[in-house]
């Protein structure tokens, strides 16, 4: 199966990509998707589209991916249900422990695994298997070697075209701790576009430092084909419908070898951010970073030249009334364009920017071929036939599904005639239908002109409603799994040293997997967890094995960290990369230890309070894991710094830490450090701080001294 899976965002971009020829489509709904500021839909816009697809053999996937609270859970499950009864072929969760319930306790729902679980390698793979989910959506930074392992083990649905997260999914709590709207929720402000400077020379000019340009891999397809890549998804549930249709349209030429170089241009056009990148499976490439250009640049077309006050433009093509330019100088964004006139020889401009010779014109509306894009359309063909008797009841069968009325009468003036029946049907509604006329029998029986088109709406009404029929419906929503309550009186510290820190755990973070393990934790008596990031190959997590050897546990931020604690014999430490934010997915985590979501207050952690849970208090806190170099992987010039800093336009510094595995990664960090009042169950992160300090000072409730700048965090702040 070679699927090619489109975004909608709204009615007409659903409409859009069917018409296109996509093979599946995911959206939202009103509540708990990914993308709160799409259009989404109701619970009766839902019902359409899903009836829509499935009258052309379009699957529907619904984004049920946001984190859920505890408070949420009612009407999460219900709306859940409500998707699943309206013909939902599958629901995509982020919470892959909330999904092993719903497995059990709703066998018959196919889940999909969120990217933003973060499934990167075969470990991750396994326990999304053995959890019941019937495909993942892979981490957009999985390697080709590590698709192919996955792709073995479960269905695999792959990005291959679309907005890139500057952070490993499911990781990015920058926009949370900025101003409390959190990508996990949803409702992601997209400070990663913003412009920043670096401290290293030659990166210290203002620019979009963290902005990545869109993904699109092209002729690559064929390469995740081979590596076993069930579906191939276009993200953009933001995108206007005529980008998803030239996504679909490029895509579908591509796999079944028709493509050309329109299609291409035509994608372009409808939306690029950076002149694309083939994204991270293949190796970071040089466009990867769109650090001049942040939105749309659409295609270029040619040069600016200023004559007689007028700008104009030589290019192999005509244009028209509506379409739009954007000038880049020196490759920088310098002003937008529109139509003014075609002249025999050139394209004329008009801007309210002064514009210069030599600089280049991108179009980025071409309303032509929006035109073109939007006017596809599919018809399914339904056989409709009838019988209009005198003494009998009125009957019409579409498609083989049968609708009565009422008995009709002899006619004492004008009967209804066949003609009449074929004028009725063929008004089609709000439904894609092309009708066929099949056998008309009438003989004298009179049925006035509402009855009749009464009949035809209810006709098309069951045939349509009959699309999205459920092979089986749920309607109550199941017991929730209870977790065992009480006080956790730990305190766990994450340090890149534990040597000499007196806590009841201890948590190694590497600087490099070539780190003296021995020393960095001799003489630490407490319980010894070894840190394992959210983002692992598979290559790299088996160097780790060995060194796992020397810890009693693993701490991990991935959920693949709760398989390699199984499969290797060792406790788990569930930290705040799982994101757990309700009481079902504690009840069916089974770990050692567990870090509560750092989106959770102090309150809502202790609506979960158990006695083996943990709540991020003290210390540093990341907000980001960047699994690509910011530097463009210039490996030559690099200094090879530990951290460095990263400014915004407000002056505020977040720090940025490098570590190494089998390349180098970077972390980044809040520009303040977190401060709470919880004192028993808390985990401080001292990746950053001097531990030893930071512990005395938390044990003495001296931290706000200590730190000066500090932020309260979420400890009483709710994320939106």
């Amino acid at each position: 199966m070679s699927e090619i899976l489109a975004p909608a965002g709204s009615k007409q971009a659903a409409i859009s990509a069917i018409n296109s020829g996509a093979d599946a489509i995911y959206l939202g709904l009103s509540d708990f998707s990914a993308r709160s500021a799409a259009e989404n839909f109701s619970a009766s816009g839902f019902k359409y589209i899903a009836s829509y697809a499935h009258a052309f053999g379009v699957k529907v996937y619904v984004a049920m991916n946001t984190l859920v609270k505890e408070d949420e859970l009612s009407r999460f499950f219900s709306d859940l249900l409500n998707a699943w009864k309206s013909g939902a072929d599958a629901v995509i969760l982020q919470d892959a422990y909330l999904g092993k319930f719903i497995k059990k306790a709703y066998p018959k729902i196919r889940l999909h695994l969120s990217t933003q679980a973060g499934v990167c390698n075969e470990y991750s793979a396994r326990l999304a298997k053995d959890f019941g989910f019937d495909r993942v959506i892979l981490a957009r930074e999985t390697t080709l070697r590590d698709i192919e392992k996955i792709s073995a083990i479960i269905e695999s649905e792959c990005f291959i075209q679309g907005a890139l997260c500057s952070s490993f999914s499911g990781q990015c709590y920058l926009s949370s701790f900025a101003g409390c709207n959190s990508g996990n929720r949803g409702k992601c402000k997209q400070p990663c576009r913003k412009k920043y400077s670096l401290d290293r020379n030659g990166f210290e000019e203002m620019r979009y430092a963290l902005s990545l340009a869109d993904l699109s891999v092209g002729e690559n397809i064929k390469s995740l084909v081979q590596a076993g890549v069930s579906s191939f998804k276009i993200e953009g549930r933001m995108r206007r419908p005529e980008y998803v249709a030239a996504a679909v349209c490029y895509y579908k030429n591509l796999l079944c070898g028709n493509g050309s170089p329109s299609d291409l241009s035509n994608l372009k056009r409808a939306y690029n951010r950076g002149n694309y990148t083939t994204g991270l499976a293949f190796g970071q490439d040089k466009r990867l970073i769109s650090s001049s250009v942040q939105g749309h640049i659409g295609e270029y077309v040619g040069v600016v030249k200023v004559e007689n006050g007028k700008y104009t433009v030589k290019a192999g093509e005509t244009f028209t009334e509506g379409d739009c330019f954007k000038i880049l100088r020196d490759g920088k964004e310098a002003a937008s364009a529109r139509f003014a006139e075609q002249s025999r020889s050139a394209l004329v401009i008009s801007s309210r920017e002064r514009l210069k010779n030599g600089d280049k014109v991108f179009i980025t509306t071409d309303a032509s071929l929006n035109d073109l894009l939007l006017k596809r359309e599919r018809l399914l063909p339904v056989k409709i036939s009838a019988r209009l008797a005198a003494g009998e009841r009125a009957r019409v069968c579409v498609n083989g599904l049968t609708v009565e009325g009422e008995v009709l009468p002899a006619a004492e003036n004008r009967a209804v005639t066949k003609e009449d029946v074929k004028k009725s049907f063929s008004k089609t509604d709000i439904y894609p239908f092309a009708p066929i006329f099949g056998q008309i029998e009438t003989d004298g029986a009179f049925i006035t002109a509402a009855a009749l088109n009464s009949l035809r709406r209810e006709a098309y009404a069951k045939l349509y409603n009959s699309f999205s029929a459920p092979a089986q419906n749920y309607d109550e929503i199941a017991p929730f799994p209870q977790i065992k309550r009480g006080l956790n009186p730990k305190i766990a510290v994450i340090a890149c040293n534990l040597s000499g820190l007196e806590a009841d755990i201890g948590i190694l973070k590497l600087s490099s997997f070539d780190c003296d393990v021995k020393t960095a934790t001799e003489g630490f008596k407490g319980e010894k967890f070894l840190y394992l990031p959210p983002y692992l190959s598979g290559d790299e997590v088996e160097t780790l094995k060995k060194i796992a050897e020397n810890f009693d546990g693993i701490y991990a931020d991935g959920y693949f960290g709760a398989q390699l604690a199984k499969e290797w014999g060792k406790r788990l430490f569930a930290g705040t990369g799982f994101n757990l934010t309700n009481s079902v997915a504690l009840a069916e985590l089974g770990a050692t230890y567990a870090a509560l979501s750092k989106e959770l207050t102090v309150k809502e952690a202790e609506a979960l309070g158990c006695e083996n849970a943990f709540y991020l208090a003290a210390g540093d806190i990341k907000v980001m894991d960047l699994i690509y170099c910011p530097f463009c992987r210039d490996c030559k010039n690099c200094d090879k710094r530990e951290r460095y800093a990263l400014t915004d336009e407000n002056g505020r510094k977040f720090p940025l830490r490098r570590y190494t595995t089998s390349q180098c990664r970077f972390e980044l960090y809040n520009c303040a450090n977190l401060v709470t009042d919880v004192s028993a169950g808390a985990l401080i992160d001292c990746t950053l701080s001097d531990s030893k300090q930071t512990l005395a000072a938390f044990k003495e409730g001296k931290l706000s001294r200590l730190f000066g700048n500090y932020t309260r965090g979420h400890s009483s702040a709710k994320v939106l």
